[in-house]
C-alpha cells in the first residue's frame, strides 16, 4: 500500500513513516507543507494520504484544504487527516466531501501503533474512522440539545455513540453486556424516533449519525458551514453488516 504524508514537524513526519515502513506499508514520500504533499500525490499516485491539518505558510487549516482537494480530484484514494485536537467542523467537512475510505484522527493515537495501522488499513479498504473523542464531543452536544436527540434514553445514546464510532451489533452487544437482539431493537428505536428508514448501506450507518449531529440537512457532497445541531439522521438497517470505525 502506498502512502504519501503530510507532517510539517520534522521528528513526527519521520517518525510516522518508520512507523508505517515498519508496519508494511510503502512510504512514497513525506511533504512539510501543502503544496509539497499535493504536488507527490500527482507525483506518485497513492494509495493513501494521510496529512497533518495545521500545516505551513499559516499553520490554519492548509492541511484540511489539501484533504479535500485530494477527495475531489482523486475519489479513488482514502484520506486521513490527523489533528492536534478535536476539531468537530474539521470532521464534518471531511465527511461532507468524502463518504469511503476516509478517516479523522487524533494525533495521540499513534502511540497506539498496532491499533493506529489496523485503522489505516480499514479506511484503505473503504471504511470510516473517527476519532472516539471527536464522537463522543459531539453526542454530548446533542444530548443537552432540545430536539428529538435530547429525548433519547441513556442506553440508546450509548448505543447511538458505537453506531457513531462504526461498530457492528456484535461489537456494541459485547461492549454493553447485552444481547445482539437488543441491540438491534435498540437500534430500530433510534431510526423510529427520528423518522427515518433504515438503509442497508454499512458506511452511511455511520456518516448519517455524524451528519444528524452535525446538524446537516442532508447526505450531499457539499461541505457543511458550520456546527450548528440540526436534525437530520440517517443509516443501515439495525442488524447491518459490521463497518470499520474508530477505536473506542
Amino acid at each position: 500500500m502506498r502512502v504519501v504524508i503530510g507532517e510539517d514537524e520534522a521528528l513526527l513526519r519521520q517518525g510516522l513513516a518508520l512507523v508505517l515502513e515498519g508496519a508494511g506499508f510503502e512510504v512514497s514520500g513525506a511533504a512539510s507543507d501543502a503544496a509539497g504533499l499535493l504536488g507527490m500525490v500527482e507525483r506518485h499516485v497513492p494509495d493513501l494520504v494521510i496529512t497533518d491539518v495545521r500545516m505551513p505558510p499559516t499553520h490554519t487549516d492548509e492541511g484540511m484544504v489539501a484533504a479535500l482537494t485530494v477527495a475531489r480530484h482523486h475519489p479513488q484514494m482514502s484520506v486521513v487527516v490527523l489533528s492536534q485536537h478535536v476539531q468537530r467542523r474539521y470532521a464534518i467537512e471531511l465527511l461532507a466531501q468524502k463518504r469511503r475510505g476516509i478517516g479523522y484522527l487524533l494525533k495521540q493515537r499513534i502511540a497506539d501503533v498496532e491499533t493506529f495501522c489496523a485503522d489505516l488499513r480499514r479506511i484503505a479498504a473503504g471504511g470510516a474512522v473517527i476519532d472516539p473523542e471527536v464522537i463522543a464531543i459531539m453526542v454530548d452536544r446533542a444530548r443537552l440539545d432540545d430536539g428529538v436527540i435530547g429525548r433519547l434514553t441513556p442506553r440508546q445514546h450509548e448505543v447511538l455513540k458505537l453506531v457513531a464510532e462504526g461498530r457492528s451489533n456484535g461489537y456494541i452487544a459485547a461492549e454493553l453486556v447485552i444481547t445482539e437482539k437488543a441491540v438491534v431493537q435498540h437500534t430500530s428505536r433510534i431510526y423510529d424516533a427520528l423518522g427515518l428508514p433504515a438503509d442497508d448501506d454499512g458506511h452511511r450507518r455511520v456518516l448519517a449519525v455524524l451528519k444528524y449531529l452535525a446538524g446537516t440537512s442532508s447526505m450531499s457532497g457539499a461541505a457543511v458551514p458550520g456546527p450548528v445541531p440540526g436534525s437530520v439522521f440517517g443509516g443501515a438497517a439495525a442488524g447491518g453488516p459490521p463497518t470499520g470505525g474508530a477505536r473506542g
